[in-house]
């Protein structure tokens, strides 16, 4: 494939370059004419005035809340979270199922090309899948009561043994991830690290996010400790929780939570300098959220400090019922305007913002020997994006103008593994779109009584 310039990321941008793909692998990239002479054989896909890039990595979604977008709006994090779960207590497995492929086919239609998905039904780990997404699949598993750890824990290990064996193992892993903090006893965190280390399985946690979240964890007072979902936990002593009088950071590392080989901690906001050194010293990848934590006013990661602390770091555009988009471009865009306005002095440029979109989660998921650069070899994910808009030419720097200008709408091509899945309004997969369409409008009928 073609196009007028070639976005490797490990590496300086291409112009009037070309990709060859063969048997799902990169097998060259450089100049078009010099692979022209080199392989006259082979047919060629010319994109033009776009930029063809590895793609984009979603470190953090929930694909099965697709159906959710604009459901529940305008209202700070604490709502969000109550109004979200009582919407999904209405919502049948046929009904995940269809939510999770309409999110899958918004995240190929927006660049994405692998996603990093908590989920308590599974329906990502089918629609991914069915779909031909690449994948990471965490199980989330929750009890507060201690007594109903084990049973939540065997429920998960018979699940995760079940996804992996419908799933294609070289393009989806399977995972686990302990459910948040304020519902979940602290022994649930050291027994999930012990089973995904004999299992050899990544574990993704969602740490520090909210306010409310520090505060119930540090003081043990919070909207959380009057939770509607209390009402459902069921045999807990009365009260549930008492103050721990440390970050949620700290909690989480005192009971066991980092001990796996493979974490991935999701939003990391309300945290310290010393958060920050113990999440280096045991190799916690984290997941970066601007745009849900914006949207819910759960505040801002200090992005610039991971990255001077080395952190594996990349971005996730979380749940659809909160960004109402799947849009990696546009969250890269917010998060790196977002962080120039509250760290004056520590100017975060669009390079940094695509290297966090692709490479660096890549990184976070410790798969970066597949993917998330243009590099020989590597699983051929790729994407071509439209640098032809009025709005974006004339274009001297095509990584700024992807990250500047561009959102999920300039997408003209989505490959996973050297398959085509998506091209400009049309969906190369094994699903009905318009039906799954009308399922879709079914279901939200079905969320606003």
């Amino acid at each position: 494939m073609c196009a007028h310039y070639i976005l490797p990321i490990t590496s300086e941008p291409i112009t009037n370059g070309a990709v060859l793909v063969r048997d799902g692998k990169i097998r060259d990239l450089g100049k078009a004419d010099m692979l022209k002479l080199r392989y006259p054989d082979e047919e060629v896909k010319d994109f033009g005035l776009a930029a063809v890039m590895p793609g984009l990595i979603d470190l953090h979604t929930h694909l099965e809340n697709a159906v959710m977008r604009g459901v529940v709006h305008d209202v700070p994090y604490a709502t969000w979270i109550t109004s979200v779960h009582e919407k999904g207590s209405r919502m049948e497995a046929g009904d995940w199922y269809d939510s999770a492929i309409l999110g899958g086919l918004e995240a190929l239609s927006s660049g994405i090309t692998c996603v990093a998905d908590i989920t308590p039904t599974g329906a990502a780990c089918t629609a991914t899948q069915k779909l031909g997404l690449r994948s990471v699949i965490y199980r989330e598993v929750g009890a507060l009561d201690k007594h109903r750890v084990d049973y939540a824990m065997r429920l998960a290990e018979h699940d995760i043994a079940h996804w992996k064996e419908e799933v294609d193992s070289s393009r989806i892993t399977i995972g686990i991830a302990p459910s948040a903090l304020y519902v979940c006893h602290p022994s649930m965190f050291a027994r999930v690290a012990e089973l995904a280390t004999k299992h050899d399985m990544p574990v993704a946690m969602h740490l520090a996010g909210s306010r409310e979240e520090y505060n119930f964890i540090k003081y043990g007072s919070s909207p959380f400790s009057v939770h509607e979902m209390d009402q459902k936990r069921g045999y807990v002593e009365i009260p549930p929780w008492l103050p721990t009088g440390t970050t949620p950071i700290r909690y989480a590392l005192n009971w066991g939570a980092f001990d796996a080989p493979n974490v991935l901690a999701i939003h990391c906001v309300h945290i310290d300098a010393e958060d920050i050194e113990k999440l280096k010293e045991y190799n916690v990848a984290i997941a970066a959220c601007p745009r849900c934590n914006a949207q819910l006013g759960m505040g801002v990661a200090p992005i610039s400090e991971f990255l001077r602390a080395g952190l594996r770091l990349g971005l996730g555009t979380d749940s659809p019922a909160a960004t109402d988009s799947t849009d990696m471009l546009a969250e890269m865009r917010i998060g790196m305007l977002v962080q120039r306005a509250v760290n004056v002095g520590k100017f975060l440029d669009s390079q940094t913002m695509l290297e966090m979109a692709t490479i660096g989660g890549a990184r976070a998921l410790m798969l970066d020997d597949k993917v998330g650069s243009l590099e020989v070899g590597k699983e051929a994910d790729v994407i071509a994006v439209d640098l032809s808009g009025s709005h974006q030419t004339p274009s001297s720097d095509p990584v700024s103008a992807v990250v500047n200008t561009c959102s999920g709408a300039d997408v003209l091509m989505t490959m996973v593994a050297g398959t085509m899945l998506y091209e400009k309004n049309h969906w190369h997969v094994d699903v009905e779109v318009a039906k799954n369409i009308a399922r879709v409008i079914e279901i939200r009928g079905k969320l606003r009584m």
